[in-house]
């Protein structure tokens, strides 16, 4: 057991031999630490919450009440193989939050990355790959092998199919299934996942600039009306485009991806 010495260690919680805390950390009562577990500097675990496997938490990330960490996977696949978790910097993960290790053919990692708020209930399954500033509201899910790119929020209750890749600054409405992938900055809402617009509010508040706006809503319009099929109207659109706002959702639609796309209406 490594515990730094400017760590705080409730008398009544239980962490086990092997475990490296880092310093400042505080682990409250009745938490529990697994063997295999690396919280970073003043990484703060609240009481009755449980972070197992070979799970490793970045700097000042706080873990609420009876969340759930580095348990294994929910695939009837697993075998047992040691698969990790990571979970980045500064993250606030609210009560009842479960995250998952990965499996060996998922490539045995699930990644979260720095920044993200994950609220009361919501869940990432086994290798997802989630990056920075996300916003995951109460009750909302990630299945199996999903990418969500940097500033993505998902609604209250929503689902995320697994394999599905959500770009860069998109936003899913609350109570939505979404079954494909959604562009960046795409706006996703209804009970099963319409792509219904550009995300206007998000894009605004980051301060992106009106000429950029202003070319995602000419780039939205042609991948809805332009001709050919939609892989076809993107290239067009990487050949045509000065916005590299435009040129993020070229290519990840030209990417490789295990799903078909949500498309504009």
């Amino acid at each position: 057991m490594a515990i730094d010495p400017t760590a705080r260690i409730h008398p009544l919680a239980a962490v086990e031999d092997g475990a490296e805390i880092g310093p400042g950390a505080t682990v409250g009562p009745f938490a529990v630490i697994g063997g295999k577990v690396t919280l970073g500097a003043n990484v703060e675990i609240r009481s009755h919450a449980i972070v197992t496997g070979r799970t490793r938490i970045g700097d000042s990330t706080v873990v609420f009440s009876f969340a759930v960490l580095g348990e294994i996977p929910q695939d009837l696949k697993f075998a047992g193989e040691e698969t990790e978790l990571r979970i980045g910097a500064r993250c606030r993960i609210r009560e009842h939050v479960t995250m998952n290790t990965g499996t060996a053919g998922g490539g045995g990692l699930t990644s979260v990355g720095d920044d993200g708020l994950f609220m009361a209930g919501s869940h990432v399954a086994h290798d997802c790959v989630v990056g920075n500033n996300i916003i995951m509201a109460n009750n909302s899910a990630l299945a199996g092998h999903c990418v969500v790119e940097d500033e993505v929020i998902i609604g209250g209750l929503s689902g995320i199919h697994q394999f599905v890749r959500l770009g860069r600054g998109a936003i899913i409405g609350a109570v939505s299934m979404v079954t494909h992938d959604v562009i960046p900055f795409g706006l996703v809402q209804a009970p099963r996942g319409r792509l219904d617009g550009l995300n206007l509010v998000g894009l605004k508040r980051r301060g992106v600039p009106r000429e950029d706006i202003t070319a995602l809503r000419a780039a939205y319009q042609m991948l809805a009306q332009g001709e050919g099929a939609f892989q076809e109207r993107a290239r067009r659109l990487g050949d045509e485009t000065d916005s590299d706002y435009v040129r993020q959702i070229v290519e990840f639609v030209t990417g490789a991806s295990d799903r078909s796309y949500l498309k504009p209406e």
